[in-house]
């Protein structure tokens, strides 16, 4: 045998092997026509022979050797330790992915390294699974169930003409930092047929969320709702709100005038200056799909769902919750 790296069997190799074995060729001679070790063929007949207690047989042998592979490849923590799997179960049935399962593991076992797992392990854990049964269920609980990995299409952003607006290049730079609670961002998620809507309200900071019922897009309605869910909140967190180019916001100053914030506007088709609400949205989305009937939605459905966001572990806020910190900006 060469002095090259170690690959393993191909198929076609094995085929080979099978091959040979039907002209009654040693092991040694099967190794030597391979350029293959003596022990790699040894092993490959004993394990390949055990498919079928008889004949060596290559597609059983190759998937067999695929199956034993993938269940190498899988962390024994999450096979061997039962509190850490049932854990990583219980979060993925709760929507968190697979990195935010990771870090917040680590805040809530600080001192046992036996809980300790990367988040390309748990997909690692998901996507080489051997119980197809189980990995179609678990992929199923991933953001995007999808087989594999993708970035999420850029959304469009619906335009309209704002009297009187405030571009953001007027707001405080305080905003920019996201150094003060208090500063959130708006903006509507469109139902099905363009025939309903829900409102979104992200602090800044925080990342906490607002989710709010609409039974109309006309810019009086959605200003005295987004106003109602807002004066609910302790004032000290009423600073300044910034919200796209929608015409729902034409009614912006009497927003300004009940709650005493001032609005700013985004500059059009540049989403990522109301980057957080935009995430936010797409949270959402994930429960609520493109072709949702918002007119159909609960209201109890639309605040479960706000629990949910706000009890979610960040990464960006260190894998701790917007509760966590809006409650400690209010104490």
């Amino acid at each position: 045998m060469n002095g090259k790296n170690y690959t393993r069997l191909t198929l076609k190799e094995r085929c080979q092997i099978e091959g040979y074995l039907k002209d009654f060729k040693s092991v040694s001679e099967i190794a030597r026509l391979l350029d293959r070790n003596r022990s790699t063929i040894s092993r490959e007949l004993k394990r390949g022979l055990y498919l079928t207690s008889k004949f060596y047989i290559a597609d059983h042998a190759h998937k067999h050797a695929d199956i034993r592979n993938r269940i190498k490849r899988l962390d024994p923590r999450l096979l061997n330790n039962n509190v850490l799997r049932f854990y990583v179960f219980r979060s993925l049935l709760k929507g968190w992915t697979p990195e935010q399962i990771a870090n917040r593991v680590v805040k809530l076992y600080p001192n046992n390294l036996e809980m300790r797992i990367s988040y390309e392990a748990i997909y690692c854990f998901i996507y080489k699974q051997t119980n197809f049964k189980l990995k179609s269920k678990l992929i199923k609980l991933l953001v995007h169930s999808k087989p594999k990995r993708s970035k999420s299409p850029k959304r469009k952003q619906y335009m309209g003409t704002i009297i009187d607006r405030t571009p953001i290049d007027e707001r405080p730079i305080e905003v920019e930092n996201r150094d003060i609670v208090g500063h959130w961002e708006s903006d509507l998620i469109i139902g099905k047929g363009q025939q309903s809507a829900i409102g979104t309200i992200v602090e800044r900071s925080s990342r906490y969320t607002l989710i709010i019922p609409l039974k109309s897009r006309k810019s009086e309605h959605v200003v005295r709702e987004f106003t109602k869910a807002l004066m609910q909140l302790p004032k000290h967190l009423l600073k300044s709100i910034t919200h796209d180019n929608g015409i729902e916001m034409s009614a912006h100053k009497q927003l300004t005038k009940r709650t005493n914030m001032p609005v700013y506007f985004a500059h059009p088709y540049s989403s990522w200056e109301r980057g957080t609400n935009e995430n936010t949205n797409g949270l959402i989305r994930r429960v609520f799909k493109k072709k949702t009937d918002f007119n159909k939605v609960s209201p109890e459905a639309l605040k479960e769902l706000q629990n949910r966001l706000n009890d979610r572990p960040r990464k960006v806020l260190d894998y701790r919750t917007p509760n966590e910190i809006l409650n400690k900006s209010c104490a």
